[in-house]
């Protein structure tokens, strides 16, 4: 399985069976699923806290820190399905149509090479 060949649906799905599985629907409310993508984010977070820019690149040239940010990329992700899921959002169709605002409100004239838009 790899993202080449993974439909997102099949992932979801994965997701909703897991929940299925565990009678956790109850428990997920966008609340409940929105907090616990911000403690998976900040977990994430924190295998970076404190190091610089070049460090955090070579923290995860390390296959054993790699394997644990992966799992803390995946938690978000998984969280991600589950709150697609309770919201019924189509998720790729969400992400093409903020990408399509983020062209407007990014534009390559303006924000080549910046991270902010100048004015």
């Amino acid at each position: 399985m790899s993202d080449q060949t993974t439909v997102v649906a099949a992932l979801r799905e994965a997701m909703t069976q897991f929940v299925a599985e565990r009678e956790w629907q109850q428990f997920h409310s966008p609340k409940n699923l929105a907090m616990a993508l911000s403690v998976e984010a900040a977990e994430l977070m924190e295998h970076f806290l404190w190091i610089d820019n070049d460090a955090s690149r070579a923290e995860v040239r390390d296959p054993a820190k790699c394997e644990q940010v992966a799992d803390e990329i995946a938690d978000v992700a998984c969280l991600v399905f589950a709150l697609c899921n309770a919201l019924n959002l189509d998720l790729s169709e969400t992400v093409r149509r903020k990408m399509a605002k983020n062209v407007l409100k990014y534009p390559v004239e303006k924000c080549r090479g910046q991270y902010r838009v100048s004015e």
